[in-house]
């Protein structure tokens, strides 16, 4: 039976305040398809959440061609270390192409990041996201002024389709803060991108990501030359579009 908004709002409700590890739980236990993007420390927390539930789960990470060494070695670290395999998807080398020719490499520096990220990151993830019926993210509440303020535990994602229509959309770590997922790579030695270590906190492709400053926001590194507000690649579209809905909502 697909799944209906009246099934994620009655999950939700019943799950609100309940810990990550409960909600990977119920999550992995009703959808044995389940995917978990990877890409940041949020991520590896969930991944190690996942690992010691000992249910099964499907990991893939999206492979811009753009991303930091760190990175890259990073990607195998994270396998190596809890013996898992790894999809790595990547984008459509005709449309990079046909946009690189056409553009350059660092067109996004003039227009936006929209037009890049849609290829090298949104379409490779429609893909893989129409192989299964419920994914998980690490995002947090905390995460980005504007976009990700509220972000739910458990949601329908209407912006993209999963193998039935409908995609479950799990964000375990929506109500933990930055300081609470350090906490817990440190206790538990949960191995992390060694850019974290030269001040890199939300980590993108390597044009489009730089240190922040001591006060600044985590975000603030991320398409630094673009509006605060706005920075979303396209994976999460739904917080936009839900923000958009919400700011109507408040000036109406």
């Amino acid at each position: 039976m697909p799944v209906t908004a009246e099934h994620v709002a009655a999950w939700a409700a019943e799950h609100e305040g309940k810990s990550p590890q409960t909600l990977i739980r119920f999550a992995l236990t009703t959808f044995p398809n389940m995917t978990l993007s990877f890409s940041g420390a949020e991520d590896v927390v969930l991944i190690d959440m996942a690992v010691k539930s000992k249910l099964p789960f499907r990991v893939f990470t999206l492979d811009t061609g753009r991303l930091h060494p760190e990175t890259y070695r990073f990607l195998d670290t994270v396998r190596q270390h809890y013996g898992i395999p790894l999809e790595v998807c990547f984008p459509e080398p005709a449309a990079v192409k046909a946009m690189v020719d056409a553009k350059g490499l660092f067109s996004f520096y003039q227009d936006d990041h929209k037009e890049c990220c849609g290829i090298r990151k949104v379409e490779p993830l429609r893909k893989v996201l129409a192989t299964t019926t419920a994914w998980m993210t690490g995002q947090r509440k905390d995460q980005s002024p504007g976009t990700r303020n509220s972000v739910p535990q458990i949601q329908l994602d209407t912006s993209f389709t999963g193998t039935d229509g409908a995609l479950v959309k799990f964000n375990p770590l929506a109500n933990w803060s930055s300081q609470e997922v350090w906490d817990y790579i440190r206790a538990l030695e949960v191995p992390y991108n060694p850019l974290h270590e030269k001040g890199f906190i939300s980590i993108g492709c390597e044009p489009c990501t730089r240190p922040v400053l001591p006060g600044q926001h985590e975000r603030e590194g991320r398409w630094w030359w673009e509006e605060a507000t706005k920075k979303e690649c396209g994976l999460h579209m739904g917080n936009v579009e839900a923000e958009a809905v919400s700011f109507e909502i408040r000036q109406g």
